[in-house]
């Protein structure tokens, strides 16, 4: 009954807007039916201590880090200096001199040389105005003088911008002179092309090689559009040809696609030399890196003829198993 009568005078007092029972009437009317409120001890202490535990937390990890980083750095710094210093001791110990009989004496003893081989170079775009490309066309022709001394018939180089192919006249005339300074007037005949392109064989345009006592060197100039988009090409021209009925699902095979691949672009290099600090392949070919060996020195800044070296004798000693 008290609840009833509890609850009669709260409605009238609501139905009279409030004017029936004072504010404290009100509260003491409502007492009895609010909930015991709950008692903390301290609450002003716990915040405070989870604060300071997250400070020291976060001061932890940030001496962690600060060690990490330094000691990686100092590693860093050592390696590279570790390098720096035996790459320039070979490179004394194995100067050419810009002679090919030394040169050859250097790879008397391998039991194989590459047939192909392919280098990846990178043009230095800090540089100002046309050093960059006056840099890359020199490194190409010191390649090249290489490759003519040692034997190998066959040099790509790949350069993602692709600006050499727009210069083949002048990279041809650079690197004549260069095996002019090292052969003599006696040289190896040159030829450089580039997919798609026509071949510029001894300052004219030909298709076929003349021959020299020496030799004869190609030079196959890649780029960027030669690599994953000549492949999208091929897929789709394929995939036309077999929607209109001109050659079957099954014709569509692995030697198929090399020929074709090997026929726009080039064939399955021995041997891939990146002259960069570390691997990356900037798009090169993907076709053609199934079966390639590749050498890299670590930490190398620049074209080295101790790198080349060294990249010719890591290939000797390699073995194809071919998955097995």
């Amino acid at each position: 009954m008290v609840a009833t009568r509890e609850t009669q005078v709260y409605r009238q007092d609501s139905r009279a807007q409030g004017k029936l029972l004072t504010p404290k009437e009100r509260e003491a009317l409502l007492k009895p039916y609010l909930p015991t409120p709950l008692k903390s001890s301290s609450p002003l202490k716990q915040p405070k201590k989870r604060h300071v535990r997250s400070f020291l937390k976060h001061q932890i990890r940030f001496l962690l880090y600060i060690i990490i980083h330094t000691v990686f750095s100092l590693y860093i710094r050592l390696r590279q200096a570790y390098h720096a210093v035996f790459n320039r001791v070979l490179a004394i110990l194995y100067y050419h001199h810009r002679t090919p009989e030394l040169i050859r004496k250097d790879v008397r003893g391998l039991s194989r040389l590459p047939e192909h081989l392919s280098v990846l170079l990178e043009i230095r775009v800090e540089e100002q105005g046309g050093a960059g490309l006056e840099v890359l066309v020199d490194e190409v022709a010191e390649i090249s003088a290489w490759c003519a001394c040692v034997g190998i018939p066959m040099l790509s180089i790949y350069e993602k911008t692709g600006i050499l192919k727009g210069y083949i006249p002048t990279t041809h005339r650079t690197i004549s002179s260069k095996l002019h300074s090292y052969f003599g007037r006696q040289r190896p005949s040159l030829q450089i092309q580039a997919p798609h392109m026509p071949s510029f064989l001894n300052g004219d345009v030909s298709e076929f090689p003349s021959s020299s006592p020496l030799g004869h060197l190609s030079i196959l100039l890649l780029s960027f559009e030669d690599g994953r988009s000549t492949l999208v090409d091929l897929t789709k021209t394929l995939a036309e040809m077999s929607q209109r009925d001109k050659i079957e699902a099954s014709d569509v095979s692995v030697d198929l696609i090399d020929a074709e691949i090997s026929e726009s672009v080039m064939g399955e290099p021995n041997l891939l030399v990146i002259f960069g600090p570390s691997v990356q392949m900037q798009g090169y070919p993907p076709w053609q890196l199934r079966l390639a060996e590749i050498f890299h020195v670590q930490d190398n800044t620049g074209v080295e003829y101790q790198v080349f070296l060294r990249a010719l004798h890591n290939y000797a000693k390699s073995q194809m198993r071919f998955g097995r």
